[in-house]
């Protein structure tokens, strides 16, 4: 067992002050849905995918969400119907904000570089200063902000520098960031990425539309992943050192994967702020010389899926999934920094890790659901969250909880892997199958993510889950492909025993075949799920179909380019017009859940 530190008077009175209990409007076992702006359609306007959830240590009620967010984009049927690209320089970051604790959302208008209304037929011209649903000051500083989002918390810096919660909270946006100019894909980058990181110290003005939320942003800043014209960074996630008992109170964490040139020089690095996200320093964590030979697809050069979380200490932990090219084995590893991210000790592996999915040749990514399915890239990538007392670490246990998804036993028997530390990542305990915990041993797990009270008493974990085995076609009833999102939860003991984990909810399941990559070649979800806690409360957020529909055309396309010879043996759908109105329409729900 883990002793609590002793709390001052005056400590214990600020975390009563700022934990209040969850309202009683909050959902509390049902759920919502988060992408509240975006439209059933057209494609691929009504598409979101990869969220990321952050909640206000001193003001628990504050919510905030990212996703890739496609809104702002040209529908399919501007210029040739048939071709539905990411629209060039159009940014793909959503914001969104809940200030009852995830039972309503709202999502703001800003202005920017938008093709939102270019909905065809003639070819679109971007408007400069058109209707937004992403990120601000992008298009303005000569960037793009291109998805993949992470969001977190940590104090505001007063004016001498130091950090304190009396000064407020700041929310930091990381997210992939590419010069105006450059292209993006799903099927990989063109041209540079770094990670572009917003920050707002108001955000219920950000929440406006229009200028007055604008002006509560400020300006993104980049960390450079390389100087390297054709390198790009990728996977990003971000954390605020928000425990005020850290020996690195407020200092700012960005982990990512820098991927360089033909030869796949690879490293994991680590950027650090100290000044409140103005200014960066950057560590390798782990180099990979190069050459990707022998390694699965999504491990391009061994070692990406970071996360990153603190304890009340000040102790700096990144976890990602990685790749020994001597063993041929992917495992889940860890490195501690003591110093606030300058050094990091020797890396290790913690667990041997299964790849899940099986090789989809036309998409050139694995798969779990079936022929043409969403990618899995990531699914057995790591993810981490620490008790650390936040905001005032009074009354941290810094227990560790740990989950990803694992195909040890094999395709249509993939587990969510669950194990714990209370020693500081010293020992794990033995890996746990959350599905088979809460009697759903057919849930075939996806993507995963842990959240642990900041005082160690509860664990929540969501993840989303295949309910069928996977499918040899595309076509017909028969092939559907059922995804929901399950919320589940376990009480931690005193000594910091994780009981049993048990089911809060199951969203409405929907078909992925629904859901669709831009160029149409197959469905897609995107890499993530997300939770958080506090000591009254989890929340969570996941991908949800439940509102997408199946086309028939596109199911018949997608089969023929992996039974045909010939990729126009069959003629390639038109989106909006071929396909039901809400084919595409992939969304983010989610909820909020009092512990049982």
């Amino acid at each position: 067992m883990r002793l609590l530190r002793s709390a001052s008077l005056a400590a214990v009175v600020v975390l009563i002050a700022v934990c209040g209990p969850v309202p009683a409007s909050a959902t509390q076992g049902g759920d919502t849905e988060v992408s509240v702006v975006s439209p059933p359609g057209p494609f691929p306007q009504n598409k979101q995918n990869e969220p990321a959830l952050a909640v206000n240590p001193i003001d628990t009620d504050v919510l905030v969400a990212g996703a890739n967010e496609e809104l702002d984009l040209e529908a399919c049927s501007a210029g040739n119907p048939t071709s539905c690209p990411f629209t060039p320089g159009v940014g793909t970051s959503g914001v969104y904000f809940s200030f009852d604790s995830g039972d309503s959302w709202t999502q703001p208008t800003y202005t920017g570089y938008s093709a939102r209304n270019c909905l065809g037929p003639d070819p679109c011209t971007p408007d400069p200063s058109g209707p937004i649903g992403t990120l601000p000051h992008y298009y303005e500083n000569g960037l793009v902000a291109d998805g993949d989002p992470a969001v977190a918390f940590g104090p505001v810096p007063g004016g001498d520098g130091s950090f304190s919660w009396s000064n407020g909270a700041r929310l930091y946006y990381a997210n992939l960031t590419a010069n105006f100019s450059a292209k993006r894909s799903e099927a990989g980058f063109k041209g540079a990425e770094a990670i572009g990181v917003s920050r707002t110290d108001d955000v219920l003005a950000a929440s406006q539309d229009g200028a007055a939320g604008m002006a509560a942003w400020m300006d993104p800043v980049v960390i450079e992943g390389s100087k390297s014209a054709s390198a790009f960074s990728d996977k990003e996630q971000i954390w605020a050192d928000n425990a005020a008992t850290s020996v690195h109170f407020g200092n700012v964490y960005a982990c990512f994967a820098v991927y360089s040139g033909a030869s796949n020089a690879h490293t994991l690095d680590v950027a650090t702020s100290a000044d409140g996200g103005g200014t960066w320093s950057k560590t390798t964590v782990v180099e990979v010389p190069g050459s990707n030979a022998g390694q699965p697809y999504g491990l391009v050069s061994g070692h990406s899926g970071c996360t990153v979380r603190t304890d009340s200490t000040g102790t700096l932990y990144v976890f990602w999934l990685g790749f020994d090219r001597q063993t041929k084995e992917e495992g889940i590893y860890t490195s501690r920094s003591l110093d606030g991210g300058a050094t990091f000790e020797q890396a290790r592996r913690l667990f041997r890790a299964f790849h899940v999915g099986i090789l989809d040749r036309v998409l050139g990514r694995n798969v779990m659901d079936g022929v043409a399915g969403a990618r899995d890239d990531l699914a057995d990538a790591p993810s981490v969250d620490i008790a650390n007392g936040a905001p005032t670490g009074a009354d941290a246990t810094d227990q560790i909880v740990l989950t990803w998804v694992d195909g040890r036993d094999g395709l249509n028997d993939e587990h969510v892997a669950f194990s714990t530390s209370a020693d500081g990542g010293d020992t794990w305990t033995d890996l746990r199958s959350v599905e088979e915990e809460i009697g759903h041993p057919s849930d075939r797990g996806f993507y995963a993510a842990p959240a642990i009270s900041p005082d160690g008493t509860d664990v929540y974990l969501v993840y989303n889950a295949w309910l069928e085995p996977f499918k040899e076609s595309t076509i017909g009833p028969e092939n559907d492909r059922p995804l929901v999102g399950v919320v589940t939860h376990a009480d931690v003991a005193p000594d910091g025993t994780v009981a049993a984990f048990t089911e809060l909810h199951r969203s409405t399941p929907g078909d992925a075949r629904g859901s669709s990559q831009n160029d149409g070649l197959g469905e897609f979800l995107g890499d993530y799920v997300y939770a958080v806690a506090t000591r009254t409360y989890g929340a969570a957020v996941w991908n949800d179909v439940r509102t997408a529909a199946d086309c028939g055309d596109y199911d018949s396309w997608r089969m023929s380019l992996r039974t045909k010879t010939k990729k126009d043996d069959l003629p390639r759908p038109a989106a909006n017009t071929d396909c039901p109105a809400t084919f595409g329409d992939s969304s983010i729900w989610g909820g909020s859940y009092a512990p049982t």
